[in-house]
């Protein structure tokens, strides 16, 4: 069975115009099917010359074509295609298929900003005219492609998150990649910046987020939802409402929500909730989930018959909301009388009364928003005329036996079998006869007859007969049932002549015998027209009237000679004949009479015309005559209505017959339309018109003639897909080209007369095009580029230039110029736009549009302008001690592709000329180390980069210092001299200037026994560096023993190499122990053998030489003879001259004697023995693996075998030399020759013997040895090739690398002396290796191999922290390489973080982890590990921080301060104080009455109750506890009241008082001593009074700097007030602090635990500066030192954070600050000033928000609360508010009222906010006669800034702040009305009056304004422009 099939859904297709796209047709089908493409209108699609073809396999293929080509029908239209064999035609669903222009675009990525440790999107902005074909694809960081992982992340969308954004993250520009989907042009972004600032407090803000969509089943999506704020916003997740359930495939990313394998119950609402403490934001989407469609249509194949009704159903499953649509062989299904559609969706499809027409394909579609599905099914409706397939067989059946009757049939559609008994009906008897009917599989329909219990009247005839609309079948059997037989009556028939009919005699009952028919008593059958069948049927053929009809007799024998008879009677009717006629030929206005004439037939006879099928209306111009047998048709003017199938119908009863003609009324052909010359416009269709009508229907044929002149010969037109001939007979051109333009000829005939013809010319207009334009080109910056575009088409032809979207006019921009040439012979225009120069900025598409009346043609050109790059830009990203790390940003590269790039550097000092260069750089790279820097030296920096074009400017030049380095070269000329016996004094010159790589601090003597025994170590000492020349003492060192020394000088970056160890052998001295064992054994009479043992070694101190025996005799009578003395090595024997004596001797061991006690040496390890010439060999040696000695000589032996002589020759040689010549040798004579070496023990063991034979001409021959050499590094290495041979052999020393050999390079450090030695200077460890020395002559060569192996020191540990305790820290390392010396011991370093005392302990080598006990709880530790071998120590690890547990003490709040008070005695409860971890060390309290200046201070190391005795009765107190360990210290501050004489508590009414002090007043107040009592004396020196005020927003604590003289208790008069002249005057100075504004709080830095990796602000500029720690203050001095300075002065006390070289102070003006407590406490009150050399101008703002609430305009001011403090005051406890509260509570300040904070520097329009406000005023600090800018006293560490105020006498109101620092600082500016004080202009001299004050001010009123000169001052600084911000100011 053929079938045809889809391939594949393919629904849109988009191309790049310059590339072109291949379709094949997704359809098939078996058998091979035809394949077709159509456009969706319908059209065949038809080959356009290099435009669009369709290959035979079904392709089409669009070619790639210029923008001129464009075409939207055949460019931008949807398609289908079809397949076609027998079985039908399928199609497939539309296609649309666009072509995409390569157009000017760029994407762009936009500055970002972001807050640290947020996170930061960028989004690659793409146009959206390409944003549907454009994607990103990748992102690059400073030109490195972007891995993601870490803190960078891509988004499905092609978006950059970068998360926990950190400072660094703004050194970096950020671009994005995309690519074009179909052209595959990639472009490159713009490079974007993200701006990071430090966090402020702020709602959540959306960065990212997602919208509904829809997403298929299966795939996955994400859903992206990030923002920023501080807090950190916390992101949660909703679907409808509720949290997202459990479940794997939902994954929250910093990317949003991903939801992978999608379900449709994954459809919903989602939100995301972003939330931090100061709001919240939300982000709403739907999710829709949908199901891809998927169709079935069944039945799939059907084969029925004509005349059914057909049933198709299309299930479609997926989403819901498509629709469906039905085609027949891909024509839309249309509802008609045959068809309808039904169904929610259109999916079932009904087909009644199915013609063979309606076979053929059927396909259903289903459309969804771009989804289509389609099935198909293939229907055959056939000729389905039954057919019996299956029937019963006659049989026998007693009365009551049941039986069945089965009858199946076949047909299309299936056919219907109903059953007949004897031509009845068979009577359904439900109790006895049933019929059933049903329908199989295959289509046959199968009918049983049940008779239960059968009855003689159920036999007879049973037929059944299946009919369908196609027709009908029968089939017939006898069924006896045995009983009496007899017969049915019949009915007579009636036979129509000439067809068969059937007649059944109606028997029943059975048995009978035979059933006979006769008619007119003769026995049937008597003829060839009838025949009886046995069962008693009788047939009568082709029955005619006059012989057939009459009467029938069925005679029945039932028994012999018994007959049943039944008679019927059968009529014969005769049908109508119809004689033939035919229509003769006719043409139009004849007449026509046409006559039906019925030859035979019975009367009556009925006859009809029928014209077509419908009856003919009398209007037709039709007469009809009819007859009793005949009718005739009359047509009075024949025309072309009249052509038609005309039909005689003639009927009566017994048939009706019919006969149909054709009537043809011919028209010679004629012109309805005649063809006319047509203009027809290139690339368009056209239409020749030319209508032709006649009868036949005229044939058309078009001619075409090439050429415009007169025709010469027509020729066919080949009609293709392009060309068709309209069904009016006009040719149709789809796409009119050159080629079709002549002559066209219009030919018609139908055969009825002549042809008829007419001729017309097609002209052909070319539309303006562009046929020649460059695509792309290049230009050069600065030279004259030229554009050339060349045109075509119909004149006249404009020419219009385009620059991006702007018409270029000359007129207007005289750098563009435009020439048109046209050229009339090819109809051609050549546009030229010349550029005068090309700029930068000319690189941009330019466009040339060609216009004529026709149409338009555009060619687009991308110019790029070439040039130079510009310089990138350089930066570094770190330093080292030899090499620094660059990395640069190439912006602009010229638009040439950077080729390379050139780094060039110098000293500081030097010239350019004298630079060093790192040439060629790769292009792919941005970061470069620059190595062999020197170290501790200054760098200048720059760079350049090259393309094509040329190279780059250089960048900013960079100045670079680099780090110090462990120096380089050891000490110089070391000398050991020994002292003593157990000293040795080392000298030695500093290293090489160059080698010193820094200041050298100092020097490290290591120093080791090399004796027997001695472990090897080295013992360290150190010593401090004191000059160029260094002398040092070692001490307590063993007697005569020999010492090692090295000498390492250090530097910051640590220790450099060590000097070559030099031996020194301490003094010798006396043996410090006797023999042992001393034993004397009488021999004779006379003599004596005297044993001994050696003392031991180590107490010989010197070379034993001897033994001293000393004897003497010893007589009876106890007298002792003569003294004797001799000496011996091993034993004596004592020979007496009288015998039988006693003998006493003593035994003294002997040194400083020249006998050594040596033994036999063993063999030379190696021998060798060349030529040299003909006489004369020379013979080479190793020493002796063990000399057993010193080596004296060496004896060479040399012996000729065949000479005769039995003795060898025997020679001496020097020990030195390993080398001796033989001289006087035969020639050609051979050789023996080995060699002992001798010492003073004897000659040892002979070596291997060697044979050699002189020669005139030897081969070259190596006389030095191979083998293994060990050096320690940096030493200097000589490896030996001393070589022979005649020529003289040449030398060369090869190193082994890899698999390759590698000539060694000669240079400073490595030379080759003339006898062949290679000289290594300084080995390093990558000098280790195979090296190969050859010697060569013209007779041979001869290798040696030397494999040098060079010690290193060994690399740096990796240090970790293990565990951790109050009071110890474990740590654990892993060594790094041993350096091919063994590790023999580690050297770890620790100090307290905030100090550089680092202490030693050395750990041994088989260690891997170490416990430092007896650590000061809660401490921050440095730790540093070294690891040392025999060369020495190597790097030290890394330096790891760590802290013990603990923390200072805190009071618990739930524990009462006191546990009793009386009237005179408080118990205080210790027991509060909760230890941290760290046991208390101590305890401070300090206790006053509330009110007074003097505090009482108690200090105990106890932690139970202290009672506080000798207090006031019914007092109100203040106390202050500090509780102290070694982790810091804890604060607890109270007020408590003693009760009454009688125990009861005193009851008080505070009220403020209101003081109202002028500025004399306040001063006196405050400089005079407190004239109140005390009970208790004030401990320690004097404290200064404080003043508290509090007024907005601002905090100033006034207070006495130490070192005020107090003046007594008397007030200060005004001469005192204003002294100039005394030179005993004393410096005050006033404190002015200033809490944090919450309302300009920037962010705060926490700097309590700075470590590595919390803040990248800080901590590497305290690491670089060990000493010093930063620390911060807001505190302001005003100062007036000595009387001859009249100027008052502000300081301003802080520290910045500075680089990572140090404290860097970024002001010009000179600083002062002096130290405070540096504790973690004060850590915690450090604050990050983003502005801190502002600090004045924070502080003038502050002053400026108090003065906008309320101008207080009266000298006269209000203090609403007060107090006095000592200068140990902890905190500020009044007069802040609430704003200043919350932020002070977090960090008590460790130095008094200081408090953090941070405030943006004031706006300078704020100015003009009010007269009556504070107003710093810039300016620079000068010095006149009347006095200079004043130094403040204190010690400092770092420059002061200095403030100059100088007094002025201009009335000024004045401010409390004011008047108090004025006075406080006894300022030389006076007021005589006690209201003055406040400093006016410079220059100016004291006096002045001043109103005094009328208004009282409130506390809410400001303290402080500014006066008309101070206005006056800076207008002009702001309108003269000059130093309006600079950072010094004068306070009005």
């Amino acid at each position: 069975m053929s079938m045809i099939r889809a391939k594949m859904k393919i629904l849109r297709v988009t191309f790049s115009s310059s590339v072109g796209v291949s379709l094949p047709c997704p359809a098939g089908g078996a058998p091979h099917a035809v394949l077709r493409w159509y456009l969706a209108a319908g059209d065949d699609i038809y080959d356009v010359p290099h435009i669009r073809h369709v290959h035979a396999n079904g392709t089409l293929q669009l070619y790639p074509f210029s923008p001129s080509a464009y075409n939207s029908i055949i460019h931008d239209n949807e398609y289908f295609c079809t397949a076609e064999n027998q079985a039908g035609k399928i199609r497939s669903p539309s296609i649309h298929i666009k072509a995409v222009f390569r157009e000017p675009y760029t994407v762009r990525v936009a500055d970002q900003r972001s807050m640290r440790g947020n996170v930061a999107v960028f989004k690659c902005l793409i146009p959206s005219a390409v944003q549907e074909y454009v994607s990103v694809v990748s992102w690059e960081k400073d030109t490195v492609s972007i891995v993601p992982g870490n803190r960078f992340f891509l988004t499905s969308l092609g978006a950059l998150y970068i998360s926990e954004v950190q400072k660094e993250d703004a050194l970096s520009t950020y671009r994005c990649i995309t690519k074009h989907k179909y052209s595959g042009e990639t472009r490159q972004s713009n490079g974007a910046r993200l701006s990071v600032m430090d966090p402020t407090e702020s709602t959540p803000s959306v960065l990212d987020s997602f919208q509904s969509g829809e997403v298929q089943v299966g795939h996955s999506v994400e859903l992206p939802c990030i923002a920023s704020g501080y807090p950190n916003p916390t992101i949660r997740w909703l679907k409808d409402g509720r949290p997202l359930p459990a479940d794997s495939r939902w994954t929250r990313r910093i990317t949003g929500l991903t939801i992978s394998d999608l379900r449709l119950e994954d459809s919903g609402n989602y939100i995301c909730e972003v939330t931090n403490s100061f709001g919240s934001k939300e982000v709403t989407g739907h999710l829709n989930i949908i199901e891809p469609l998927r169709v079935t249509l069944s039945p799939k194949n059907l084969k029925t018959g004509i005349s059914s009704t057909v049933i198709l159903s299309c299930a479609v499953q997926g989403s819901p909301h498509f629709t469906v649509s039905w085609y027949r062989n891909t024509e839309p299904v249309l509802p008609d009388q045959h068809f309808s559609i039904q169904g929610a969706h259109n999916e079932t499809l009904f087909i009644s009364a199915a013609q063979k027409r309606h076979s053929g394909a059927y396909q259903c579609f289903a459309t969804r928003k771009g989804q289509t599905a389609q099935d198909f099914s293939i229907i055959l409706l056939e000729d389905g005329t039954p057919r019996i397939v299956a029937s019963f067989s006659e049989k026998v059946v007693v009365p009551g036996e049941p039986f069945s009757l089965m009858c199946a049939a076949k047909g299309a559609p299936p056919p219907t079998i109903t059953w007949t008994l004897d031509d009845e009906p068979v009577a359904r008897d439900l109790s006895r006869v049933r019929a059933s009917q049903y329908t199989l599989s295959d289509g046959s329909t199968v009918s049983h007859v049940n008779v239960s219990s059968p009855q003689i009247r159920d036999g007879g005839v049973y037929r059944c007969a299946a009919r369908n609309s196609a027709g009908s079948a029968e089939y017939q059997a006898r069924i006896n049932v045995r009983g009496p037989p007899r017969i049915r009556p019949m009915k007579n028939i009636t036979a129509v002549a000439g067809r068969n009919t059937f007649i059944n005699c109606r028997v029943i009952g059975y048995p009978y015998y035979s059933i006979n028919w006769y008619k007119e008593g003769l026995l049937l059958p008597d003829n060839h027209r009838q025949v009886v069948y046995e069962n008693g049927t009788l047939k009568l053929s082709d029955v005619q009237k006059g012989m057939d009809e009459g009467a029938y007799v069925c005679s029945v024998l039932i028994q012999p000679q018994l007959f049943i008879t039944q008679t019927v009677y059968v009529t014969v009717k005769v049908p109508p004949l119809i004689q033939p006629f035919d229509f003769p030929p006719t043409s139009i206005g004849k007449l026509m009479y046409i006559a039906c004439v019925v030859s035979s037939g019975d009367m009556p006879i009925r006859i009809t015309w029928r014209k077509d099928g419908q009856e003919i209306v009398p209007s037709s111009g039709i007469t009809i005559d009819t007859k009793e047998f005949m009718s005739s048709l009359q047509i009075s003017k024949v025309s072309l209505k009249h052509n038609g199938n005309y039909t005689c119908i003639a009927s009566n009863d017994a048939a009706t017959v019919s006969t149909e003609r054709q009537l043809t009324v011919t028209v010679p052909p004629r012109f309805v339309v005649q063809p006319n010359n047509q203009d027809g416009i290139y690339g368009k269709a056209g239409i020749l018109n030319c209508s032709v009508d006649g009868y036949p229907p005229p044939k058309v044929m078009w001619k075409h003639a090439k050429g415009i002149g007169n025709p010469q010969q027509y020729h066919p037109v080949l009609l293709t897909g392009r060309i068709q001939i309209m069904s009016n007979g006009s040719l149709l051109i789809r796409h009119v080209l050159e080629e079709d333009r002549g002559f066209y000829l219009c030919q018609a005939s139908n055969g009825v007369g002549s042809d008829i013809s007419k001729s017309m010319v097609l002209t052909v207009k070319i539309p303006a095009m562009i046929t020649s334009h460059p695509n792309t080109t290049m230009a050069k910056k600065g030279h004259v580029k030229e554009l050339n575009c060349t045109a075509r088409g119909e004149w006249p032809i404009i020419i219009r230039w385009e620059r991006g979207d702007t018409v270029i006019d000359p007129d207007r921009n005289p750098r563009y110029s435009i020439t048109t040439s046209p050229n009339e012979k090819t109809d051609e225009v050549l546009s030229t736009l010349k550029l005068k120069p090309a700029e930068r900025e000319d690189s941009v598409f330019f466009s040339c549009h060609a216009i004529n009346s026709y149409g338009e043609g555009r060619g687009l050109i991308q110019l790029t302008v070439q040039e130079p790059p510009d310089p990138p830009e350089l930066e570094v990203r770190e330093v080292k001690d030899r090499s620094m790390n660059l990395r640069w940003t190439q912006r602009f590269d010229g638009n040439s592709v950077i080729t390379s790039y050139d780094i060039e550097y110098k000293n500081k000092t030097d010239t350019w000329e004298l630079k060093h260069a790192t040439r060629n750089i790769s292009p792919t790279n941005n970061q470069a180390n620059i190595v062999d820097l020197h170290p501790a030296s200054v760098y200048s920096i720059r760079m350049y980069s090259y393309n094509s074009i040329g190279k780059s400017e250089a960048s900013k030049e960079l100045t670079i210092s680099t780090e110090e380095a462990q120096p380089d070269g050891p000490p110089m000329d070391v000398l050991l001299q020994p002292v003593t016996s157990q000293s040795i004094r080392v000298t030695w010159k500093a290293p090489r200037k160059e080698l010193q790589n820094g200041v050298i601090r100092g020097y490290q003597i290591g120093y080791r026994e090399n004796g027997p025994g001695s472990n090897g170590q080295y013992s360290i000492v150190e010593m401090k560096a004191t000059g160029d020349s260094e002398v040092y003492t070692l001490d307590n060192l063993k007697k005569f023993a020999q010492y090692g020394v090295v000498v390492q000088a250090f530097n910051r970056a640590g220790t450099g190499p060590s000097s070559s160890e030099i031996n020194a052998t301490t003094l010798e001295d006396v043996p410090s122990q006797p023999p042992q064992n001393v034993r004397a054994i009488s021999v004779t009479s006379d003599e004596a053998v005297i044993t001994w043992a050696e003392p031991p070694r180590m107490t010989l101190h010197g070379v034993l030489k001897g033994y001293r025996v000393v004897f003497w005799a010893v007589f009876p009578d106890g007298a002792r003879g003569q003294l004797g003395c001799f000496c011996c090595m091993y034993n004596c024997q004592l020979i007496a001259n009288n015998e039988f004596n006693h003998f006493l001797f003593s035994l003294l061991s002997i040194s400083h004697l020249s006998l050594l006690c040596d033994s036999d040496p063993g063999p030379p390890a190696g021998i060798k023995a060349v030529p040299s010439s003909a006489s004369s060999v020379v013979v080479s040696w190793l020493p002796p693996h063990k000399p057993n000695g010193i080596i004296r000589k060496y004896t060479i032996y040399c012996s000729s075998p065949g000479s005769g002589q039995p003795l060898p020759s025997e020679y001496e040689a020097n020990p030195e030399l390993l080398l001796y010549r033989i001289t006087h040798l035969n020639h050609r004579q051979q050789y023996l020759i080995w060699a002992a070496a001798v010492t003073t023990a004897g000659r040892g063991n002979f070596s291997d013997k060697v044979t050699v034979e002189p020669a005139a001409k030897a081969p070259a021959k190596i006389l030095s040895f191979g083998g293994t050499m060990t050096t320690p590094w940096m030493k200097e290495v000589r490896l030996p090739c001393s070589s022979v041979g005649e020529p003289t052999p040449t030398i060369k020393w090869t190193k082994d690398s890899e698999d390759t050999a590698i000539p060694v390079s000669l240079d400073g450090q490595r030379l080759i002396l003339a006898n062949g030695t290679l000289v290594l200077r300084s080995v390093k460890a990558e000098d280790s290796g195979y090296y190969t020395c050859t010697a060569t002559n013209t007779l041979g060569f001869d290798t040696i191999i030397v494999n040098l192996l060079v010690q290193v020191p060994p690399d740096q540990p990796r240090l970790t922290v293990s565990t951790t305790s109050t009071s110890s820290i474990t740590l654990a390392w892993i060594p790094g390489d041993n350096g091919g010396s063994s590790i023999r011991g580690f050297v770890l370093q620790y100090s307290v973080d905030n100090t550089e005392e680092w202490k030693d302990v050395f750990i041994s080598s088989s260690e891997r982890s170490f416990k430092l006990d007896n650590l000061r709880c809660g401490t921050w530790y440095k730790v540093k590990l070294a690891a040392k071998n025999s060369v020495g120590a190597g790097r030290i690890s890394e330096i790891i921080e760590a802290k013990t547990h603990g923390r200072e003490p805190q009071f618990n709040k739930d524990q009462p301060v006191f546990t009793h008070i009386n009237s005179s005695h408080a118990r205080l409860n210790l027991q509060g104080w909760a230890s941290g971890g760290c046991p208390i060390s101590a305890v401070t309290l300090e206790f006053r009455p509330k009110g007074t200046w003097t505090w009482q201070s108690v200090r105990t190391n106890a932690t139970t109750d202290v009672f506080l005795a000798e207090l006031r009765e019914a007092t109100w107190y203040e106390l202050k506890m500090k509780a102290c360990n070694s982790a810091g210290c804890g604060n607890q501050s109270s007020q408590f009241a003693t009760l009454d004489y009688d125990g009861s508590e005193k009851k008080y009414n505070l009220l403020c008082s209101l003081l109202f002090l002028d500025a004399k007043s306040l001063a006196e107040m405050l400089i005079s001593k407190n004239n109140r009592s005390f009970d208790t004396p004030v401990k320690g020196p004097p404290q200064g009074p404080r003043l508290h005020i509090d007024i907005p927003r601002v905090q100033l604590l006034i207070e006495d700097k130490e070192g005020i003289k107090q003046i007594g208790e008397r007030r200060l008069t005004d001469t005192e007030f204003n002294q100039t002249g005394n030179p005993q005057s004393f410096c005050t100075g006033v404190s002015v602090h200033h809490p944090a504004l919450i309302q300009n709080t920037g962010p705060l830095i926490d700097m309590s635990d700075i470590r590595p990796g919390t803040n990248p602000v800080s901590r590497k500029s305290v690491k670089s500066a060990h000493s010093i720690r930063n620390r911060y203050s807001s505190q302001w001095t005003l100062t007036k030192c000595q009387a001859s300075t009249p100027a008052r002065t502000l300081t301003s006390d802080w520290r910045t954070v500075g680089s990572q070289h140090g404290i860097t102070v970024t002001e010009s003006d000179s600083y002062s600050a002096s130290l405070s407590q540096d504790t973690d406490k004060g850590r915690n009150s450090m604050v990050s000033t983003e502005s801190a050399s502002s600090t004045y101008e924070e502080l003038a703002r502050a002053y400026e928000h108090a003065k906008l609430e309320e101008h207080l305009q009266h000298a006269k001011f209000e203090i609403t609360e007060c107090f006095i403090s000592d200068s140990s005051s902890d905190q500020m406890t009044t007069g802040t508010n609430d704003n200043a509260d919350s932020m002070t509570s977090m960090s008590t300040p460790s130095e008094p009222g200081i408090c953090r904070f941070t405030a943006s520097p004031p706006k300078p329009q704020d100015y003009d906010r009010g007269k009556n406000v504070a107003v710093p005023i810039p300016h620079r600090a000068k010095s006149d006669g009347s006095g200079a800018a004043s130094a403040s006293s204190s010690s400092s560490t770092l420059p002061q800034r200095t403030l100059t105020m100088p007094g002025s006498s201009a009335a000024v109101a004045q401010s409390a702040a004011a008047a108090a620092a004025a006075t406080a600082a006894a300022a030389g500016a006076s007021s005589s009305s006690g209201a003055g004080g406040a400093v006016g202009a410079t220059g100016g001299t004291p006096g002045g009056a001043s109103s005094s004050s009328s208004k009282m001010g409130g506390s809410r009123d400001s303290l402080l304004e500014s006066s008309s000169s101070g206005l006056g001052r800076l207008q002009k600084q702001r309108d003269g422009g000059a130093g309006a911000y600079s950072k010094s100011y004068t306070l009005v």
